[in-house]
């Protein structure tokens, strides 16, 4: 069986944005990603800082990683990145196993590759990147996944960290009008040490007021990034 490229597990957890923020959840971060935005919060997924980290598992034992962890404990398990759409059948193996158990799968990518095992992701979130990560959408490869997916089961969310993250959230907002659409705070240093609820709390009013003036913006839910404001920059939490 193939296997996957693991990088980090744990929980559980609350998953601290997007369309089910404040869920208790079990995370799998995946290696490797097709993008390097400049701003990313697990660049070590990719840059090779953590190579040696990478464990190559078959979905069986991701799963039985983590019900050791989580025990009972949880019924929701996060699969991140990097860029997990990156991976084909195996991971359509896990979340087989994941629904054998009642668990529901939640996927968090930026849009940028198709795959068939999307469909049955219960909650889907596709972040397509703003211009200040440096990378470029393929609105073309964008628009046919979400032609292929229930809208009831994804949403799309874009992360902000200045004006014009802000006129891209809305210009992907007007292109798909339909989708469930969040717009949520940058944090512009995933490696500071100590309290930083006081600067995203900054940014998250800047970000209100915008999404309050613009009438383009009225069913745009503006979050903040949760986890972050509780536990700052950790790791593994």
């Amino acid at each position: 069986m193939s296997k996957i490229p693991v990088i980090e597990i744990f929980g559980p957890t609350i998953q601290g944005e997007g369309m089910v923020i404040g869920r208790k959840t079990m995370f799998v971060r995946t290696a490797g990603c097709d993008y390097r935005c400049a701003w990313c919060d697990s660049a070590f997924t990719w840059d090779g800082s953590e190579k040696d980290n990478i464990r190559l598992l078959t979905p069986s034992e991701v799963f039985q990683e983590l019900k050791l962890l989580g025990s009972h404990n949880f019924n929701h398990v996060t699969i991140s990145g990097g860029n997990p759409a990156l991976i084909g059948k195996p991971m359509m193996e896990l979340i087989k196993i994941f629904h054998e158990h009642d668990i529901r799968v939640g996927l968090e990518t930026q849009g940028s590759r198709w795959q068939e095992w999307f469909t049955l992701v219960d909650d889907l979130t596709i972040s397509p990147k703003p211009p200040s990560s440096g990378m470029k959408t393929d609105f073309d490869v964008l628009d046919r996944i979400i032609e292929n997916l229930d809208e009831n089961r994804m949403s799309l969310k874009v992360v902000v960290f200045n004006d014009e993250d802000f006129d891209y959230s809305r210009m992907v907002h007007k292109r798909y009008p339909s989708i469930d659409f969040y717009v949520s705070v940058g944090n512009k240093d995933p490696y500071e040490t100590g309290d930083i609820s006081s600067r995203l709390l900054n940014s998250l009013d800047w970000l209100w007021s915008k999404v309050i003036e613009d009438p383009e913006m009225n069913n745009v839910r503006a979050l903040p990034q949760l986890h972050a404001l509780v536990w700052a920059n950790k790791r593994g939490v």
